[in-house]
């Protein structure tokens, strides 16, 4: 496979060659960056709104989170393989609405039902949106349609601070101190504003599903990835 450089077929390279390029890339900045103690840049490319399946299985491998993924509703191996990893999904249901999928098709609320880790996000403010606050905007109109509990959002909003880029001691002052250990011994409810025993049933059915996949004798990680 030729490099970026050497690349001169007058197709466009496939998005897991574009995918893979950028990750790798970014790998090397991040190297440099961490040498100088700052902090690194996550990887967060838009995959799974539009386009073919194996979009998703390519930001699988490389992605730390992605934004939208609202084609995992179509491949079933996909969308179980992102909730055993917990890799963020993004998601903005109107802008989806608007270019791609009817706000009553989304996935959106079945994801976060099957313990996906989603988050709610603003894809293109400027164009989709009529306020000067565009994610309560998305909150608020999730909250309607779906009817989602005061606890519900809690949740989906302490996933969006796991999901983002904020440094260390950022997270910390959102959602607690020790918020990288799993399950409810990670939860500080005075911040999160979420239940133990929501947490402790998402720890618990994601140990459950983990323990199938390994045959009984699953490795379990006791900090989440950040």
């Amino acid at each position: 496979m030729p490099t970026p450089a050497q690349w001169i077929n007058i197709f466009n390279p496939a998005f897991s060659y574009y995918a893979y390029y950028c990750y790798a890339n970014l790998h090397t900045l991040n190297k440099l960056r961490e040498s100088k103690g700052m902090t690194t840049i996550k990887f967060r490319p838009h995959s799974g709104e539009a386009g073919d399946i194996d979009h998703l299985a390519a930001t699988f491998l490389i992605a730390h989170n992605i934004a939208h993924g609202i084609n995992l509703r179509k491949s079933p191996v996909l969308q179980y393989l992102y909730y055993l990893a917990q890799i963020g999904l993004a998601m903005s249901p109107l802008s989806n609405n608007s270019l791609f999928l009817d706000y009553h098709r989304n996935p959106f609320p079945m994801f976060f039902l099957r313990g996906l880790n989603v988050s709610l996000s603003t894809d293109d403010p400027l164009q989709i949106h009529l306020t000067k606050e565009p994610l309560v905007e998305e909150y608020s109109i999730a909250a309607s349609v779906w009817k989602l509990s005061s606890c519900d959002l809690c949740e989906i909003a302490r996933n969006s601070v796991y999901q983002s880029g904020f440094s260390h001691a950022l997270k910390s002052h959102w959602v607690g101190k020790e918020y990288y250990i799993r399950g409810p011994d990670g939860n500080d409810i005075h911040r999160t504003n979420v239940p133990h025993i929501r947490l402790e049933f998402r720890d618990t059915i994601w140990r459950e599903e983990m323990q199938q996949v390994y045959l009984g004798k699953a490795v379990f990680p006791r900090h989440i990835e950040t």
